[in-house]
């Protein structure tokens, strides 16, 4: 019927490793999955790129000058944490974090294993091990770590075709109406932010 949301089980999930709550996001996803039968497409995306193409800014500079908020945003990364037992994450001491070598090396990846380990050892890197995840040869590290040959990811992601694709999908997110990390889409549904995922799961929960 026209006008009718065409619903799917495939939720699109805007990601980009410079975001805390992007981390916490991909957890909570994985149970959100597993309850719903859905599958989750990880789209990487430059939240700079988003942020430059929406006018929007990062909590701690937005809300820098608003008192009491910035305690409110830990007090709920710290509530999120206990839910979803998220128990080696910490705060990087070198954040903010440059990642967009990071998120070029991830388009080089093609969906599967790699891309899955690649995103798993990253994020640690960046949210449970505390690691200058902006140096290049830091990176390439934690990717050799994680078997995967981090020499030549480095190299693919200063190609065009790479760096196109990362350009690309930052557009198309931001086309679709995006304006931050972590964001999710069923269909044409969309969810801003770590707290949404209940409504998104509620929404899946009921096709």
């Amino acid at each position: 019927m026209e006008g009718k949301l065409v619903m799917t089980r495939a939720i699109d999930f805007i990601f980009d490793f410079a975001s805390p709550n992007g981390y916490f996001a991909h957890h909570g996803l994985k149970g959100v999955a597993e309850r719903t039968g859905a599958s989750v497409n990880l789209i990487p995306c430059l939240l700079g790129g988003i942020f430059k193409a929406t006018g929007n800014q990062a909590p701690f500079v937005a809300f820098g000058g608003v008192k009491g908020k910035l305690d409110y945003e830990m007090l709920e990364i710290r509530r999120f944490v206990t839910r979803y037992s998220l128990t080696d994450f910490r705060m990087n001491p070198n954040f903010p974090i440059n990642s967009l070598t990071a998120m070029r090396g991830l388009c080089a990846v093609e969906p599967g294993p790699d891309f899955d380990r690649y995103v798993e050892a990253v994020s640690a890197g960046f949210w449970e091990r505390g690691l200058a995840m902006g140096d290049p040869a830091v990176l390439q590290s934690v990717l050799d770590e994680a078997g995967l040959d981090g020499a030549d990811l480095m190299a693919r992601a200063q190609t065009h075709d790479v760096k196109a694709r990362l350009a690309a999908n930052t557009e198309a997110a931001v086309a679709r109406g995006v304006f931050g990390v972590p964001t999710f889409f069923v269909g044409e549904e969309m969810f801003f932010g770590k707290e949404r995922l209940d409504q998104l799961e509620a929404l899946l929960s009921a096709q």
